[in-house]
């Protein structure tokens, strides 16, 4: 297998003043975690509200507090780096919201929106902006709307045309279908599926809808209270799942069969 896109080693990201951190009283939010994603392949990042899904991709993006442990991205250690200081990476590793209501300017077209960080990067080519938006299914014409004036999953396939403006090869995806109807949902993720397959892009797919997981997952790891509890293929995991949280987990999704 290739060197992954990122490596995280043994992390952990503590909460609190540093007196606190150094007297170990923070609060512990991640705790010796650590996973890697390879090119053109999704990770699934399973686990309730609050066991520290968000915290850990904030570090990802130099927002979180590492106290111990790594980060590494495309062969080079970023622990602690913050994220004024990474634009040598150019993009190559982008985000994808949850709420694709309040993840556009309201203020913008979906034009000036997609071709916003190509302007700043001074990259900026209107066909290829145009191109993009035709790839996730937004028409010329409708490029000029703004988001108002979006349905929910167009407002998604703009939010995704715009993390893939500056040509990133990972794409962390927090929750991306969850604020969006079921129907709704198929489209997104078989488009998101088409553009791994295009790009050979690498996923980190956070979600707490299991079965959203194990459609789109080739591995997964399931987290609580700041650690990874099960980790494995998504037969493996889903199939013979072997921690108790894992299994009240998928207990608790009447859709989900466990074999």
């Amino acid at each position: 297998m290739s060197e992954p896109l990122i490596k995280v080693e043994d992390l952990h990201i503590t909460y609190g003043s540093q007196l606190a951190v150094r007297r170990g009283k923070g609060v512990r939010a991640v705790r010796g975690v650590s996973f890697e994603l390879h090119a053109g392949k999704t990770l699934g990042l399973v686990g309730e509200s609050g066991c520290g899904k968000s915290t850990l991709i904030r570090s990802l993006f130099g927002l979180s507090p590492i106290v111990s442990g790594a980060v590494h991205a495309f062969g080079e250690d970023i622990t602690g780096v913050p994220a004024r200081k990474r634009r040598r990476f150019g993009g190559r590793m982008q985000m994808v919201f949850q709420d694709p209501y309040s993840a556009l300017d309201p203020r913008m077209t979906v034009h000036e929106i997609v071709a916003e960080p190509l302007r700043i990067t001074g990259k900026y080519v209107r066909s290829e902006v145009e191109d993009l938006l035709d790839r996730v299914g937004v028409s010329a014409e409708m490029a000029q709307r703004r988001p108002g004036e979006f349905s929910g999953g167009q407002r998604q396939r703009v939010g995704i045309a715009r993390a893939l403006a500056l040509n990133p090869q990972v794409l962390v995806l927090d929750e991306p279908v969850s604020a969006l109807d079921v129907s709704i949902q198929a489209q997104i993720l078989n488009l998101l599926d088409d553009l791994q397959r295009e790009f050979d892009l690498a996923y980190l797919f956070v979600s707490h809808d299991l079965s959203v997981v194990r459609h789109v997952a080739d591995d997964v790891v399931v987290m609580n209270t700041g650690e990874f509890v099960e980790r494995g293929t998504i037969d493996e995991v889903f199939n013979h799942p072997q921690h108790p949280y894992t299994q009240t987990l998928l207990a608790s999704i009447p859709h989900v069969e466990i074999v």
